[in-house]
């Protein structure tokens, strides 16, 4: 009996520390932007939302209302940055931080998605003519997840990107490969929803 009680002393403890030092993330996309609407595939070039995109943007706002965070990081890129200004205004601190920043296509930037999309699976490892790799964008973000673990362990974190940080957590914290990544993704499965949640620890 005694010896159980140790265990159950134990286990309790392990689970208390577990929780301080977990970090639950919520990962929010940005809005439709005018790129989307014309099927242009944006990467780094800095496009602004559309009419649709700061409409979603403010709906998000009344669906997560029952949700807190302790910060929110959002990509430099003005889409995610209007994104999460819309959708939490001033009730918490924004960060901008560019390793959030969708994969830079490089030359393909703001090229047609019909041209674009049917790479990004080829591009894993083989970096964008004169960009970025999937594998590049995994590196970034998993530098991010380091920093937010040293300094907001046991918060609520929300994210305001773009698909390659999306995909590049399914990877890392989901133990997706890459092929289930792609294939799994909202966009493609059209299962879009107020936010994804992750568990970093």
């Amino acid at each position: 009996m005694f010896c159980g009680l140790k265990s159950i002393k134990r286990l309790l403890l392990t689970l208390k520390i577990f929780k301080i030092f977990m970090i639950k993330i919520t990962y929010f996309v940005h809005g439709t932007t005018t790129d989307n609407e014309k099927k242009i595939s944006s990467g780094w070039s800095d496009v602004e939302l559309s009419e649709l995109g700061k409409k979603q943007s403010l709906e998000l706002k009344d669906q997560i209302k029952d949700k807190k965070f302790d910060v929110v990081f959002c990509s430099d890129l003005s889409r995610a940055v209007h994104s999460a200004n819309l959708t939490f205004n001033e009730s918490v601190k924004i960060v901008h931080d560019e390793r959030l920043r969708e994969c830079n296509y490089g030359q393909f930037n703001a090229r047609p998605s019909a041209v674009v999309e049917p790479m990004q699976e080829k591009c894993i490892t083989e970096r964008f003519p004169y960009g970025e790799s999937y594998e590049d964008v995994k590196a970034r973000v998993s530098e991010f997840l380091e920093f937010i673990k040293k300094y907001y362990d046991g918060k609520s974190v929300a994210i305001v990107a773009h698909k390659a940080p999306q995909l590049a957590l399914d990877v890392l914290l989901k133990s997706k490969t890459w092929n289930q990544a792609f294939a799994e993704d909202w966009r493609k499965t059209k299962s879009w929803q107020p936010g994804w949640e992750y568990n970093l620890v």
